[in-house]
């Protein structure tokens, strides 16, 4: 006899797995249709066909044998009222589930007259009573094979119908690829097309979920809509990080959702802690969504569960789950079920006892507005006690929910740093802290309070070292909190801070959802699927006859940066954005003719260019539309101040939601928006910005929110780039398309290095040091400060006559010590007392170290020596499809070799050299002459020149690297006007988030 290969042969094995017996056995043995005896090994009763109910989708017999079996005192309330008390229950169910659906009774129960009917008893803790887990044991999890459910056609069936204790919460139809039936095609087909949805079974919120299922794959939906029905994927992932399942060398592919998803114990968890029904029990159940949890969600937070409970307090998880993972659903469930998590054993880390919970409170730290209302819903569906989340924007907020017994606290990562401020002593307390978009925000300092949260405060009596001590502790991730970082785009440091470490030296994360699957399953879109690039072209003129040397690569930047933001530069590029957008986009009616663009910009003052060129363009033009800016703060142009605000003629807060309007369908941005900002009816970008690393992905990723409602496909999405190449693109994505890790930690002993050839220099002495730390953190005036700071700058300014290439190598080393020593502290598992020491001492010194920059007049010079004459685009590649590579990517750990100003000279060249090789370079395939192409750049310095601040926020200020390494960042101006403030503007480097992560983004341009 050969091999079943057939549907059938599918249902017989899920059936065998789930009962123990399938009905083949049954008929082998000649038991013809008699009832198959149940297996406690395996958890479900063998289901008959002829016990369904299909008017009200019940297992009647499995209904009436598990309330006989745990309830019989409340039925014999019904049986002495009613003769009819089964149609009078089976009524008031039907009546109930039509209202509230399913979820709500298997949560709640069923009440009718004085009797009240437990419909579905929860799974148990580890520590709960025996009482409870025999409750659990009574529930009656029945598999039956073709049903026929519908009242209409009695000879219609489906093949499987899952159910606990009689009550359907999962129809099943199979299918087998080698016999040319596909679940992904076949059974979708069968749903909408043959399955009846008006039929009780099928009906909204009356089975939890329908799934088609064949050998390989698993689709599922909650809700029928005939040929409107959504299925999504229910599958693990391949091998290579894409769509599909792993090869499964014991059985089929898909053998996990009946060997593990459909267990008794993980369909009592997905009903008590996943699923939910969205929106107001006051709407019509029909208009409610129900919300089932795909595999990697359901998988990440059962992982990250099942490991607290085993390791306990204490540990760091890195989630890298893409863009369209779900990343506030997994959230949401992830704190609701950590702030119930129980410690295995008595001997697990920050346990106290097996009847408490192992953490105090959740505290998630997000910029996602939509994530406080989410888990207040969640929270509502899941916990008997309502009032157990709280936001917190000041400390007084988060002080006041710790004491009020908040369990979830919902924070910005704005607001964090200082929120922690009024924090005394919470080294008695056990936090779970969820960290959303995990990159950034958790560099150096912020992180370093944030740490400072989960522990006291040194107390008076404790002398300076201890304090210091204290301080190098706090800024650690504390043993009492374990850290879950949630990213799409780890970086080296996130890696190192909260990956898992391996036993080759290796950092991964805890768990990956990566872009590859979730474009291969159709949650997100392919943005790199339709790239064009443009190059562009100038034509200058010299206008002097001698020819100065120049910094080449100092030379040719500034002059491309000047000559990319002048307005007859920006003015061509709004031509060919607008003539793409309207002719391709508006006119091509996308999206049901509600489609957007946006442009994506240098920085704040080109974004108030392009706004102005495209405004006057869609007004010459006769558009019925307008556009948008997004930038934050001021800014001045050409004399004239602008906001946000005064652009739009709205308030600030209110132009992510205008923009959704039809009025609106241009997006004009700097840098705001560029991540976390979720508009599905973007298909078109335009930019004109150099984009590279996490920055790129996040940016382009803005067009990949799918729309299905609106009929949104990859065909619809384009990207224009002025800037960036193809090949800067892939580079940029080929880092997250598919897994990330890093090769090898940190090498922390650069730092040893870095400081003895610091101290050599004799710029402080010692004992300095150590006064400035006991008068920091003894909390002295900043009068005291002063002098110490003051005495090490005048000897590096003056006293020691160092020349200015010396200055300028001291200088770079300090800041890459800061650096180093802020990113490392919070992991270095030692402590070494004077680095601390001497990062406080730098952070006060290196803003008042001052190096001039000889070469700045003479870069000066070649801005009077070149005209821009005329500017020209031409088209490099048209709607190019990015290619990624699929190979999961190690980074390398950051660059631990000390840097200073003599590890690499300039190349000085004639002015001519610097045209040619600006030619040579972004100009090739120009078809115009020799005279054509002889090209003068101006520098992007007469543009500064021109600005207001010029004289007092570029000019006189004497720090080169500052200014230069800065040039192209509008974070400049911040850190121009806060280096004219007085010493107590620097101490907000350790509690303002957003200065602070602006001195970083400097410095990691200094340090490559």
């Amino acid at each position: 006899m050969v091999s079943q290969t057939n549907e059938q042969a599918l249902e017989a094995s899920i059936e065998r797995a789930l009962t123990g017996s399938c009905r083949e056995d049954g008929i082998a043995l000649g038991e013809n249709q008699a009832e198959r005896p149940f297996s406690p090994a395996h958890g479900y009763h063998p289901g008959r066909p002829d016990h369904f109910n299909p008017h009200y989708a019940v297992d009647t017999h499995q209904l009436w044998r598990f309330l006989e079996a745990t309830q019989a005192r409340e039925l014999d309330k019904l049986r002495q009222r009613h003769p009819d008390w089964e149609r009078k229950l089976l009524e008031r169910y039907d009546r109930l589930v039509g209202k509230h659906g399913l979820l709500h009774l298997l949560k709640k129960g069923l009440s009718l007259d004085d009797a009240h009917f437990t419909l579905m008893y929860p799974s148990p803790l580890a520590s709960s009573s025996a009482s409870v887990k025999e409750r659990f044991a009574a529930n009656r999890f029945s598999c039956t094979r073709q049903v026929r459910y519908s009242l209409a056609n009695s000879l219609e069936e489906i093949d499987m119908v899952l159910f606990i204790n009689g009550l359907p919460f999962a129809t099943l139809e199979l299918k087998n690829p080698w016999t040319g039936q596909t679940a992904r095609y076949h059974g979708q087909k069968q749903y909408r097309q043959d399955r009846d949805p008006s039929q009780p079974l099928l009906q909204f919120g009356r089975c939890l979920v329908h799934m088609t299922v064949d050998t390989d794959e698993v689709y599922m939906t909650t809700r029928l809509s005939g040929s409107r029905t959504d299925f999504l994927p229910f599958n693990k992932g391949s091998e290579s990080h894409g769509a599909g399942n792993p090869r499964n060398p014991h059985g089929h592919r898909s053998a996990y959702l009946w060997q593990e998803v459909f267990t008794r114990e993980s369909v009592a968890n997905i009903i008590q802690h996943f699923m939910r029904l969205d929106g107001s029990s006051r709407m019509p159940l029909t208009r409610r969504t129900l919300f089932f949890p795909r595999y990697h969600q359901l998988d990440v937070v059962r992982r990250l569960v099942a490991h607290v409970s085993e390791h306990g307090v204490g540990q760091t998880y890195l989630v890298q789950h893409s863009a369209g993972s779900g990343k506030s659903n997994s959230i949401t469930w992830a704190a609701y079920q950590l702030i119930e998590t129980y410690p295995s054993a008595e001997d697990v880390r920050g346990a106290r006892g097996l009847e408490t919970p192992l953490f105090d409170s959740v505290i998630v730290v997000t910029d996602r507005r939509l994530l406080d209302r989410q888990l207040r819903d969640n929270i509502r569906e899941f916990s008997e006690v309502k009032n157990i989340v709280a936001p917190a924007q000041r400390s007084a907020d988060l002080k006041q929910a710790l004491e009020q017994g908040k369990k979830i606290i919902i924070t910005t990562i704005q607001k964090f740093p200082y929120i922690i401020d009024g924090i005394s002593d919470l080294s008695d307390k056990r936090f779970a802290v969820i960290i959303d978009e995990a990159h950034g925000s958790q560099d150096g300092d912020a992180h370093g309070k944030m740490n400072q949260a989960m522990g006291g405060d040194a107390g008076p009596e404790e002398d300076v070292q201890d304090q210091v001590l204290q301080a190098m502790r706090d800024r650690r991730m504390r043993g009492n909190a374990s850290y879950f970082a949630f990213t799409a785009t780890p970086k080296r440091s996130t890696l190192e801070k909260f990956g898992q470490a391996t036993p080759e030296g290796e950092f991964k994360p805890f768990h990956l959802y990566s872009m590859k699957q979730a474009i291969e399953e159709g949650f997100i879109l392919d943005v790199l699927a339709n790239y064009t690039t443009y190059r562009s072209y100038y034509e200058i003129q010299k206008s002097i006859d001698d020819n100065p040397l120049f910094d080449t690569a100092r030379a040719q930047k500034k002059l491309r940066a000047y000559v990319e933001r002048h307005p007859q530069t920006i003015r061509a590029k709004a031509e060919i954005m607008l003539d793409h957008f309207i002719q391709q986009v508006v006119n091509h009616k996308k999206l049901k003719g509600q489609a957007k663009g946006m442009v994506v910009t240098q920085n704040i003052e080109a974004a108030i260019r392009y706004h102005q060129a495209i405004s006057r363009l869609l007004e010459e033009r006769g558009s019925p539309f307008t556009a948008l800016a997004a930038f934050s703060g001021t800014k001045t142009v050409d004399g004239i101040e602008y906001t946000e605000a005064d652009i739009n003629g709205l308030p600030e807060a209110e132009t992510r939601e205008t923009f959704d309007g039809d009025e609106y369908r241009l997006l004009v941005v700097a840098n705001k928006y560029l991540t976390g900002f979720d508009q599905p009816k973007l298909t078109a970008m335009y930019v004109d910005k150099k984009l590279q690393g996490v920055l790129a992905v996040q940016t382009l990723s803005r067009l990949n929110r799918a729309a299905t409602k609106l009929g949104k496909k990859t065909e619809d999405l384009f990207v224009l780039d002025f800037f960036n190449t193809t090949d800067d693109i892939k580079k940029a994505f080929d880092d997250f398309y598919t897994a990330t890790s890093l090769s090898e930690p940190t090498d922390v002993n650069v730092l040893h290095e870095l400081k003895e050839a610091l101290d050599e220099v004799g710029v402080y002495e010692w004992h300095e040091v150590e006064s400035f730390i006991g008068h920091y953190f003894g909390n002295a005036d900043a009068q005291a400060l002063s002098p110490l700071i003051d005495a090490a700058a005048d000897r590096f300014n003056d006293e020691l006559e160092l020349d200015d290439p010396h200055k300028a190598d001291f200088k770079i080393k300090a800041k890459q010590f800061v650096k180093i020593y802020s990113q490392m502290a919070s992991i270095m598992p030692y402590e070494v007392i004077d680095w601390e020491k001497l990062f406080w001492f730098l952070k006060f010194l290196i803003p008042k170290l001052v190096v001039r920059d000889r070469e700045a007049d003479e870069i000066d010079a070649l801005l009077e020596s070149v005209d821009l004459s005329s500017y020209g685009l031409e088209r490099v590649k048209l709607g190019h499809r990015i290619g990624l590579d699929e190979t999961p990517t190690e980074l390398d750990p950051t660059n631990p070799n000390p840097r200073g100003a003599h590890d690499g000279g300039s190349e000085a060249d004639p002015l001519d050299e610097i045209i040619r090789t600006f030619n040579e370079r972004w100009f090739q395939g120009w078809e115009a002459t020799p005279e054509e192409q002889r090209v003068k750049f101006l520098s992007i310095a007469r543009s500064i020149q021109a600005h207001p601040d010029f004289e007092e926020k570029y000019k006189n200020n004497q720090d080169t690297h500052n200014r230069v390494l800065a040039f192209e960042k509008i974070f400049e101006e911040v850190m121009l006007k806060r280096r004219r403030a007085d010493l107590e503007l620097y101490k907000l480097l350790t509690h303002d988030e957003a200065f602070k992560s602006s001195m970083q983004e400097n410095l990691r341009k200094v340090l490559g």
